[in-house]
């Protein structure tokens, strides 16, 4: 059995300027964890797989494509391959969201 505690995982830099841990990474899926502190966002961005989202603590928005939903701690959001996304935390609190990819992705996430 293999055991990841989120916090003994090293954070990844990575374009965004915010916090993030790959806790799952295999050929088939992958699955990292992101905490956006107040007012942190990442950028609009493109991935060349499908996506989830699952709200791990506090509040935030998601944006997919042209459609923003305020989202809550216990909520689970599907994201499609190649449709633009991102996270938003535009509140006072800590945002941490659990992004897993399946299939784990072959080709680059694109920045817009």
């Amino acid at each position: 059995m293999k055991v990841v505690e989120m916090k003994s995982s090293p954070e990844k830099p990575n374009p965004h300027n915010v916090s993030v841990r790959t806790l799952y990474d295999t050929e088939h899926a992958q699955a990292v964890h992101i905490e956006l502190k107040p007012g942190e966002t990442l950028k609009k961005h493109i991935t060349p797989t499908d996506v989830f989202f699952y709200i791990l603590e506090g509040k935030g928005i998601v944006e997919i494509g042209d459609e923003q939903q305020e989202v809550i701690r216990d909520t689970l959001i599907e994201s499609p391959a190649k449709v633009p996304h991102r996270l938003l935390n535009p509140g006072d609190g800590v945002f941490r969201v659990l992004v897993v990819k399946v299939p784990r992705q072959t080709e680059s996430t694109r920045l817009l």
